[in-house]
């Protein structure tokens, strides 16, 4: 579908590049807006469930600040898509690395290794007041990743603003990743399948 016929506005609640990215190859126009909210007031056990509680309280800090009268009485409807991610290794919910230190131990843990992602999206219609979210889940099995190869992602430094300081798509760990079980944009933060079926459900 073309961006500019589209029946429905979108709002991504995200300030992340990779998510505002992926959103356009999918072909959409839309309008940023970014939640502040303290991720870490909020706790689960199940990253399958965390991811899901994040990405809806982003959108409930969202949705007060937008002026809804407006959405209501307009033809189309408005959406607004909120999303968040957790790293699992062996069993544990990583965030993003809060230090270097920190992000150094958890690459050197993937290496020779896996772990997974958890990726969640959560859409909410401000029209309908329709609000859902779902996951969808990757593995990724790591070669060796040698020690100059950390050090140089810890200095360039986007491996510490990324959940579990995991990023696959650099073109330095490329090389290092045997293989994916899922895609890509899923494991980028923004899963394209579940994120086209959840604005059809509410639609």
């Amino acid at each position: 579908m073309a961006a500019n016929s589209s029946p429905f506005k979108i709002i991504l609640g995200s300030s992340s590049v990779a998510r505002r990215k992926i959103l356009a190859e999918m072909g959409y126009d839309f309008a940023i807006m970014t939640a502040d909210i303290d991720e870490k007031s909020i706790r689960k056990e199940i990253p399958e469930e965390l991811v899901v509680a994040l990405a809806e309280a982003k959108a409930a800090a969202i949705l007060p600040r937008i002026p809804t009268g407006d959405y209501i009485n307009a033809v189309e409807p408005t959406l607004l898509i909120t999303a968040d991610q957790v790293v699992v290794y062996e069993g544990v919910i990583r965030e993003k690395p809060s230090s270097k230190e920190e992000a150094r131990k958890f690459m050197k843990d993937y290496s020779g290794g896996q772990a997974a992602t958890v990726s969640s999206v959560f859409v909410s219609n401000l029209k309908t007041g329709f609000r859902k979210g779902d996951w969808d889940r990757v593995e990724i099995h790591f070669h060796e990743i040698p020690d100059d190869v950390i050090e140089k992602l810890i200095d360039e430094g986007t491996v510490l603003y990324v959940a579990g300081g995991l990023i696959i798509e650099h073109p330095l760990i490329l090389p290092l990743v045997k293989k994916v079980v899922g895609t890509t944009d899923s494991v980028m933060g923004l899963p394209k399948a579940l994120t086209e079926r959840l604005l059809k459900e509410a639609l």
